[in-house]
């Protein structure tokens, strides 16, 4: 009986094995997850390929509370009318007819041809990350979401879980793909872990795992022509993989791509090419083609154009085409051959190239992903737009190519609005895209759809009460529009194919925001509409809408609710998004007054602000809980007298800004439930508005009295509440996408039965909240929309009660209405600035006030006009009045202060019109200085002539020209280049790091031993001894240090051993520079130094120096010559100043006296030219004048000349009459100097006077006379320096024209001379930084073979530690030796590596898993004869064992770094060695480079040499050094300046005495370096002597070496003193206690004796036991011998029996597993239950004859103690092995 269960139990594991069905415990989300064997990874089982699982156990359920009678179907999924289209490769390719893509949390199957739908749910119930089809279509991947989703692979077309591949990732997958022959799958997550891992998903092994990157990932792919590449991108990278084979296994070996130049960009799509490139997408349009992980091109269109508008995706090669979509919604195809050849041209990385073919699918298509028809040969895609559309394609580019089609069309984003008839089955949705919907939910399809201008934000049905047919619906927009669409069935008006037509009936703008919410009042006669903008306005409903009025409330409007029928006051409930709830009641239009604003201020309202309590409910949740505890610890206080220390109770908090409000609706009058989000979630709110109504409602805040708890519903809070229309199903849309349902009793609205609940997760859990749900008008059907753009119907019935009750297949469309076609169009409101109603009732307000204003303005200017009238009648009546009674105008003035006031407004006004003008001014001013620089500019600076008195002579200033641009950008490149340098050396000396003396190694800074006084007191004598010995340690330490500073001062002094003089090598230097190459530039072998090499830039900048040097002498000559000119305007004006005198002097002479003045100088106009260019406005004036006058004849040619003239004219009158009084005044100065004292005059006489005045003519005539002589004089020495400068010039223009010449040579060489230069820059730069690299590496080389030297050292020293650890001990010295130097194996020691990117290596992360069967594959082993476990001797010491294995622990680590470091220096001497290589072969490269550049400059030298220089020489400076008669020809002369060729001379004389004074120097170093030699040879020898000297007497004093320097500064230590004195005083004590410890060993011994002998006597006692023992045993082994040879013939025939039975028994059992086997694949295959009747029946299990045991106990899998049963076991065990 016992076999038998074990046959049974191991037939069930083989069967749960094949079908792989195990169950796994529920969920608190309800799912149901299979629980594989433990040991399957581990084993590496192979699967069975009939193998699949149950998908009704793998799906989620939904939740139902326990213990509730809740049906499981209450919801049945009848439709799905969205489509998530902005999620990124949704959408896939089962067969030629069959899509599937995610739908919140299903997987939604569409025939394409019936628009069938079928539906897999997900198993997470937390939705579905990414999805992937099998390359040959028999089986797809559904990616899951949550904590550690599932990866399912499905069977197609049966749909059955073949394969489940569990800890792929952490919360979710992004993407999965199939590799080309399907064998393997990658899967790619999310955050936070962002794993790639590779699957052979047939066994669910996890081949390779790796971390992808640390940033959003998007796609993971195969290469379709290599199956060990893999690539991924996202955001801002690529990232290419490669599956490796290393020594320790495959190995994932990831390469992130690098942008270099090109911006980063995010990379949605790529397509692998044949030859292993890549070619991706970006998002300004463009194709990047990479290379390795480096972008190769980036490929556009010529021009510079994109390759599309927006972003770019390449998605398949396909005949010789690269197929390229892009969000312009065209694909276009481009040739491959001409993109993988692409090399970027011209130093750009961009390569132009032109499509092939083009294919426009539509003007505003966003394509965002493209599948393939399974068929072969076929051109026909299925296309994703992330405008809401599915797309078919065909891509054959041919004439005959049909256009593309639109197979299916959905909502884009968010689902903003949903409501549904009241009369029949249909639907109606808007969103964000523009769109308003109509859906036939019974029939399934989609009615209409209408587009408008603007996104819509809210829509609701009319009631019945509004429009009976049921046809009205009301739609909200996002800017403030609200339009009335009518619904109705055009097939009864036209004979259109279409069911349905949206018409607009009415458009009005209530709002400036978008309208957020909108209700009827129960009696249809009043529509409320909310917006974000804070306000709620009021409508009269009828045939058309008219506005009533509009409040305002504290916050965005989330929800509006009219009072039930129920209620006795008809009031509108308004809910805020901020918190605030508003009650105002239904406004009545007949009784509101008109105002000039819509604004209902008189409305009366009631205002609640919503206050958090949930941190109170848990303090007193928490209370409560506490103080149970504390009634059970009341005991134990009391009996066991414990204390138990109380926690603090959680704060009250009160979140800030509030928390946002969702939904609200209605209990009783005046009370309300509210769904609150945020921290106040979890809960249903009981409010009332309080009577204290008069608060500031933003000040004032409201509690709830009463709440209900929402299970599970802290983070996933109540969005939408809808109820069926008799109230007993209260649905709720959660914000984690799933509908809540609860039961009801009737009329419960204070909500006391919602306890239990249905919950089923549907929408996407992390953007699917559910905004709205409703139910339909017969409660059949319950519809949601959420935010993830998916619709779902779900029936209240299940599926054959559902088609029993609708006969009908479709829902009903209403009828259009009488006299519908008659009816003009309503007008639309298309632009969203569009006034709103209030607004344009503002305005039109303003314009009535503007108006009445306008009025009254012009009444009171006619008012003004008649009463000034009449007062200049008065004046002119006054006039005419006699004198005496004429009124004077003072008293006509009424009031002075009236004058006053108008004078200060004048003034005011003026100042008002000057600023007003003043930047006006400003720019006239400006723009006239700028034509007047602009002006002189052009035309150079004026010549200025000035001519002499009495001498015909004139000199003129030069007319120096205006700087070109291109000189003044060389001076302000000149000027920003030095500026650069100077702050480039100010950042230079900025960055350059400040060594800091102060920072020494911690290693080296000896550390202060810090002593401790042991409590001992010294003697008097020893403290002196100690302080004596202090200190003739520190003058002994401190003459130390002098002799220290002393050999540093002489070591520091003394000079390297290659280290030459820095004088000397100055001399030569300075000598090298002085001596001069005396070659002629003209010799062949001419080396032009390289200070003095001519480049271009060069030749340039001198003759810029040039040019400013003789524009600075002509300036400078300039100045003088005006400086002439104006002393002769002073000496022009003097004269005639002393004119007027002398006619004033000669008027008092007789006539006979006077003398004849001489001419007066007259200033010519060459003179004054500065004055031409002078404008005033009374010139401008006049010339407008005479243009005025010009104008007005007929001839305007020759009147304008004219007028130029006439104009010239008269400036030159103005000129001299200016200069005239100009003149006069500088005169009438001078006179006021010189004035002669007339006042004297009169008192003179008669002769006297006459020979005063004689004297002062005679004196002025002189004065006059010098004064033009002096002048002549100064003009004569001003034109001598002219002419002296005009032939300095000359030679400058000279020089001029040969750099000139020099210059357009040096242009013809200089790109050659650049580009020679360029190379060697570059040589140098290189050799500069491999000497760079070559010194580090030397000094890297050096600082590891100290190393080396220091742990070879510390090697050293573990041996001599070992050795000394042994002693005179050499019992055990070979074993510990051996062990000593025994080499074993030792674990890895891994550093701790942190979790940064490695771009080179990011395949680090998979190490763990290929070293886990390192110590199982490698062998240690042992030498033979040795034991594998090294043990301690038995006589050894075991702490010295000990010891030993830890030298060797140190040895080994020695050893192992000093391998490690040898190898570090291998490393660096071939690093070393190529670095010299390849810096010897550099610096043949500059060698090569200078050699090229050397001969290029003297070719240029060359060139050069052949041009002409002009050399002005005068006849006595020409000398003819040569023998023979002097030749005409000097052609061939050398022309040298005679004190260069003097100096020369003396030169020679000079350095030859010089190099006889060097040879002197020379000898007499020498011998003194002979000298020096032998004397460092003798010091050496005498150091040698006296060193063996001194080790000899270190030897004979102290026994070994010490270091004297120690032994100098060594000063009396206190703490030896103590210590040697506590050690006296501890020896007594001893010794004391050593003689008592004596007496009692003494005593012991005797005790011990005694003990002794009496366990001697036990133990002889106890020796004769053991003999009599030993005897009987003896006799009983005797006995049992006779016993066994009676009974062995027996047992030896039952055994076989037995034998043979259980054989017979276990081949029985195997036709049964067999056969059962066989039955259940069959079933598992077709789905039934029937046994074939070709399979014989099961043959009977064999019982039991003869039990041994009825009740035992036994262990799991194993035999128990019986012995029969033990050998039935061990039989079954044996057959079982063979069978297997």
């Amino acid at each position: 009986m016992v076999l038998a269960l074990v046959g049974m139990s191991f037939c069930c594991l083989a069967t749960a094995n094949k079908t792989g069905h195990w169950r796994k415990k529920k969920s608190a989300k309800r799912l149901h997850r299979t629980n594989m064997y433990k040991d399957h990874v581990t084993t590496r089982r192979q699967l069975s390929t009939d193998m699949y699982y149950k998908y009704e156990e793998l799906y989620s359920r939904p939740f139902i509370t326990p213990g509730s009678d809740i049906p499981e179907n209450l919801l049945n999924l009848d439709h799905s009318f969205g489509y998530d289209c902005q999620r990124r490769e949704n959408l896939q390719l089962l067969d030629d007819r069959t899509l599937f893509f995610i739908a919140g949390q299903m997987i939604i199957i569409l025939d394409v041809s019936t628009k069938e739908q079928r539906y897999l749910r997900s198993c997470s119930a937390a939705g579905i990350g990414s999805i992937g089809v099998h390359p040959r279509k028999d089986y797809f991947a559904v990616a899951e979401k949550g904590n550690k989703p599932l990866l399912i692979v499905y069977e197609y077309p049966s749909i059955r879980a073949y394969r489940i591949l569990r800890e792929g990732t952490e919360r979710a997958f992004c993407s999965v793909n199939f590799n080309s022959d399907g064998s393997l799958l990658a899967s790619l997550g999310s955050t936070p872990d962002y794993m790639l891992t590779v699957w052979n998903w047939r066994e669910e092994e996890v081949v390779l795992r790796c971390k992808a990157i640390s940033q959003e990932v998007y796609r993971v792919s195969f290469s379709p022509y290599n199956p060990g590449l893999l690539t991924s991108s996202g955001s801002g990278h690529i990232k290419f993989w490669k599956m490796a084979n290393t020594f320790t296994g495959l190995k994932l070996e990831g390469l992130i791509g690098h942008f270099g130049k090109t911006a980063a960009t995010d990379i949605d799509g790529y397509v692998e090419l044949p030859d292993g490139k890549v070619v991706s997408g970006s998002n300004w349009g463009n194709l990047l083609l990479w290379d390795g992980n480096t972008i190769k091109v980036e490929l556009c269109r010529k021009g510079g154009r994109c390759c599309h508008d927006g972003v770019v995706q390449p998605f398949a090669l396909e005949d010789g085409q690269l197929m390229t979509f892009g969000s312009d919604g065209v694909i276009r195809g481009w040739d491959f051959e001409t993109i993988d050849t692409a090399q970027d041209s011209g130093g750009s990385s961009k390569f132009e190239v032109e499509p092939m073919n083009e294919l426009v699918v539509g003007h505003h298509v966003c394509l965002s992903s493209i599948v393939k028809s399974s068929q072969p040969d076929s051109n026909v895609w299925f296309a994703q737009d992330s405008t809401g559309a599915i797309w078919k394609l065909d891509l054959s580019f041919k004439y005959t190519t049909p256009d593309p089609e639109c197979l299916f069309s959905f909502h884009v984003g968010p689902i903003k609005g949903m409501d549904v008839s009241k009369k029949s089955h249909l639907m109606a949705t808007t969103a964000l895209d523009r769109s308003v919907r109509v859906f036939d939910f019974l029939a399934k399809t989609e009615l209409t759809c209408s587009r408008f201008s603007q996104g819509g934000t809210a829509l609701h049905w009319a009631p019945l009460t509004v429009s009976q047919t049921g046809s009205l619906l009301v739609t909200g927009f996002e800017d403030g529009v609200v339009r009335l669409l009518e619904l109705f069935d055009p097939k009864e008006v036209h004979s259109y194919k279409v069911d349905a037509q949206l018409r607009l009936k009415q458009a009005f703008k209530p709002h400036n925001a978008s309208v957020t919410a909108m209700a009827y009042e129960c009696n249809g006669k009043i529509l409320a509409t909310g917006s974000s903008d804070c306000t709620v306005f009021f409508f009269n409903v009828g045939e058309t809408y008219e506005p009533i009025g509009f409040v305002s409330v504290p916050g965005p409007v989330e929800v509006l609710e009219w009072s039930p029928h129920s209620h006795n006051d008809n009031r509108l409930l308004i809910l805020c998004q901020n918190g605030h709830i508003v009650e105002v009641p239904c406004p009545d239009p007949k009784t509101l007054k008109q105002t000039k604003s819509y604004e209902l201020l008189e409305l009366p309202r009631r205002s609640f602000s919503f206050k958090s309590i949930k941190s109170r409910i848990k303090r007193e949740d928490e209370i409560a809980r506490r103080q149970a505890l504390n009634e059970k610890r009341q005991n134990e206080r009391k009996e066991n007298q414990i204390t138990h220390e109380e926690e603090e109770l959680p704060s009250i908090y009160i979140p800030n800004p509030p928390s946002p409000l969702y939904w609200g609706f209605y209990s009783q009058p005046g009370q309300f439930w509210l769904s609150m989000g945020g921290y106040d979630s979890g809960f249903l709110y009981h409010c009332k508005f309080s009577d204290n109504q008069d608060e500031d409602p933003d000040q004032h805040k409201d509690e709830p009295f009463d709440f209900l708890v929402i299970h599970n519903g802290d983070d996933d809070w109540i969005c939408s509440v809808t109820f069926s229309s008799n109230r007993q199903l209260m649905l709720c849309g959660m914000h984690s996408g799933s509908i809540r349902v609860y039961p009801l009793d009737p009329n419960d609205h204070s909500l006391t039965s919602m306890r239990a609940y249905w919950e089923l997760s549907i929408h996407d859990s992390m953007h699917g909240h559910i905004r709205n749900i409703s139910c339909s008008h017969d409660d059949h059907f319950v519809l949601t929309a959420g935010d993830d753009g998916n619709i779902f119907s779900f029936s209240l019935l299940p599926p054959e009660e559902l088609q029993k009750t609708f006969q009908r297949k479709k829902a009903k469309v209403p009828s259009p209405r009488v006299d519908f076609e008659n009816e003009e169009l309503a007008q639309d409101i298309d632009d969203p600035a569009a006034h709103s109603i209030e607004t344009a009732k503002q305005k039109l307000e303003k314009d009535r006030l503007r108006q009445e204003a306008e009025r009254k303005k012009s009444d009171k200017r006619k008012r003004l006009s008649e009463i000034q009238e009449m007062f200049e009648k008065l004046l002119k009546e006054n006039q005419e009045l006699p004198g005496h009674i004429r009124l004077t105008p003072t008293e006509l003035q009424l009031d002075p202060r009236f004058e006053e006031l108008a004078e200060i407004e004048k003034a005011v006004k003026v100042k008002e019109v000057q600023d007003q003008m003043s930047w006006e001014e400003e720019h006239s001013r400006i723009a006239l200085n700028k034509l007047q620089n602009w002006v002189k500019g052009s035309s150079g600076s004026d010549v200025l002539t000035v001519f002499a008195i009495h001498t015909g002579h004139k000199v003129s200033t030069y007319n120096i020209p205006a700087l070109s641009s291109v000189h003044i950008q060389q001076q302000c490149r000149s000027v920003s280049s030095s500026n650069e340098t100077a702050q480039g050396e100010r950042r230079k000396s900025k960055d350059q790091p400040v060594k800091d003396s102060s920072e020494t190694d911690e290693e080296d800074v000896p550390h202060t031993l810090v002593t401790r006084s042991l409590g001992v007191k010294l003697a008097d004598r020893q403290i002196e001894r100690l302080q004596k010995a202090a200190e003739k340690a520190k003058q002994a330490q401190a003459k130390i240090e002098k002799r220290k500073q002393e050999w540093d001062k002489l070591y520091a002094e003394k000079p390297k051993k290659n280290c030459e003089d820095p004088q000397d090598v100055q001399a030569i230097c300075e000598a090298k520079e002085n001596i001069g190459d005396l070659k002629l530039k003209t010799d062949k072998d001419f080396t032009v130094p390289k200070h003095l090499r001519m480049s271009a830039d060069r030749k340039k900048a001198e003759m810029k120096d040039l040019e400013d040097n003789i524009r600075e002498k002509q300036a400078e000559m300039n100045r003088d010559i005006w400086a002439l000119r104006d002393s002769k305007l002073r000496l022009v004006a003097k004269l005639q100043m002393q004119t007027q005198k002398l006619q004033r002097i000669q008027s008092l002479l007789p006539s006979h006296l006077h003398r004849c003045p001489p001419p007066l100088p007259a200033i010519r106009p060459e003179e004054i030219p500065d004055k031409r260019q002078r404008c005033s406005r009374a010139l401008l004036d006049r010339y407008r004048v005479l243009r005025e006058q010009r104008f007005q004849c007929i001839e305007l040619k020759n009147q304008e000349v004219g007028l130029l003239e006439q104009l010239e004219e008269e400036v030159e009158e103005l000129e001299e009459a200016d200069e005239t009084a100009k003149l006069s005044c500088v005169a009438l100065e001078e006179e006021e100097e010189d004035k002669p004292p007339e006042e004297q005059e009169a008192q003179l006489s008669e002769e006297t006077k006459n020979s005063k005045l004689l004297h002062i003519q005679d004196s002025l005539l002189e004065k006059i006379e010098s004064s033009v002589h002096q002048f002549d004089k100064e003009h004569l020495m001003c034109l001598n320096k002219l002419q002296k400068l005009d032939w300095k010039l000359k030679l400058g223009n000279l020089r001029q024209l040969t750099l000139y010449q020099e210059l357009l040579l040096l242009k013809e060489v200089d790109k050659n001379e650049k580009t020679l230069q360029e190379k060697l820059n570059i040589r140098l730069k290189e050799e500069k930084n491999l000497t760079s690299k070559l010194e580090e590496c030397q000094e890297d080389l050096e600082q590891k073979r100290k190393d080396i030297a220091k742990v070879q050292e510390r090697e050293k020293a573990v041996s001599k530690a070992f050795r000394a650890s042994l002693g005179d001990d050499k019992k055990f010295e070979e074993y510990l030796f051996k062990v000593f130097k025994k080499k074993i194996k030792r674990a890895k020691k891994k550093e701790q590596v942190g979790h940064e990117e490695n771009e080179n290596d990011s395949g680090e992360d998979f190490d763990d898993y290929e070293n886990w069967d390192d110590d199982d594959d490698e062998s240690w082993g042992t030498p033979e004869g040795e034991a594998a476990v090294e043990e301690c001797p038995p006589d050894c010491d075991p702490k010295l064992f000990e010891h030993i294995l830890q030298l060797r622990e140190r040895r080994l680590d020695l050893e192992e770094r000093l391998a490690e470091e040898k190898k570090s220096a291998d490393v660096l001497e071939r690093e070393c060695d190529m670095l010299i290589k390849k810096l010897k072969s550099v610096q043949v490269s500059r060698k090569a480079a200078e050699d090229d550049l050397e001969q290029v400059n003297r070719e240029k030298q060359q060139q050069m040499n052949q041009l002409d220089v002009v050399v002005p020489l005068c006849l006595h400076q020409i000398e003819f050094n040569a023998d023979g008669p002097a030749t005409s020809d000097l052609s061939s002369a050398l022309v040298l300046n005679r004190t260069e060729l003097q100096r020369l001379q003396e030169q020679v004389n000079h350095l030859e005495a010089e190099k006889n004074q060097q040879t002197e120097v020379y000898s007499q170093a020498r011998q003194q370096y002979t000298r020096l030699v032998q004397e460092r040879k003798d010091m050496s020898v005498q150091i040698r002597s006296l060193e063996k000297l001194c080790n000899q007497l270190m030897m004979t004093r102290f026994g070994r070496e010490v270091d004297l320097e120690v032994l100098q500064t060594l000063s009396g230590n206190r703490t030896v003193e103590e210590l040697k004195q506590q050690k006296l005083l501890q020896e007594a004590a001893n010794a004391k206690e050593i003689k008592q410890w004596d007496i009692k060993v003494e005593k012991a011994r005797e005790v011990l004796m005694g003990r002794t002998k009496s366990n001697t006597e036990r133990l002889l006692c106890l020796n004769s036991l053991f003999e009599q023992k030993k005897e009987l045993e003896q006799k009983l082994d005797a006995r049992q011998k006779k016993i066994d040879k009676q009974l062995q013939d027996f047992s030896r025939q039952s055994d076989r029996n037995e034998v043979w039975r259980l054989q017979e028994l276990v081949r029985k059992q195997a036709q049964q597993v067999e056969t059962l086997s066989t039955e259940i694949n069959l079933l598992s295959r077709k789905g039934g239950h029937i046994v074939p009747s070709s399979h014989n029946q099961l043959p009977p299990l064999v019982s039991w004859t003869k039990p041994t045991v009825q009740t035992h106990t036994r262990e799991a899998g194993g035999p128990h103690s019986n012995r029969q049963d033990r050998k039935a076991w061990n039989v079954y065990q044996q057959k079982s092995g063979v069978t297997k």
